[in-house]
């Protein structure tokens, strides 16, 4: 069998589309915004890890020593994004998912935190995902 050229290998290979403006995520290295830009091209859809990490950044800012509910705002729950940030962290290989996995881990102490637990409600639509599971004031 005749070996394959280094061009036809690399033409197989994913690229990420040209002249798409994308919006950078702080903390994290080049590589790992590499896989998290092919995640997000074939799971989610483009930016959806840097929003959901900047929902959680104006989350955070806010006010009080609770987070207040999606009350004043409806369907911006933030925690949408964490299952945004879920989704990108399953399918990402294990260095990027090492370097992404840091920044969530800070905003899931920030997150119970500022948070009360709800333990009497659990759904099966929210099974594994505890930040459903939690209060936040009105």
């Amino acid at each position: 069998m005749p070996r394959r050229r280094p061009k036809a290998v690399r033409a197989e290979r994913w690229r990420p589309p040209k002249h798409v403006l994308v919006r950078q995520i702080p903390g994290v290295s080049a590589r790992t915004r590499a896989a998290v830009r092919r995640v997000e091209a074939e799971y989610l859809w483009p930016d959806a890890v840097a929003y959901a990490l900047s929902r959680f950044e104006w989350a955070f800012r806010q006010p009080g020593r609770y987070l207040t509910g999606p009350y004043e705002s409806p369907g911006i729950e933030i925690e949408d994004g964490r299952d945004d940030l879920e989704v990108a962290l399953q399918r990402l290989p294990g260095g990027a998912r090492a370097d992404l996995g840091r920044l969530v881990e800070q905003i899931d102490i920030e997150f119970e935190r500022r948070t009360l637990p709800n333990p009497g409600w659990v759904s099966e639509w929210t099974a594994g995902r505890w930040w459903w599971w939690r209060i936040r004031e009105r």
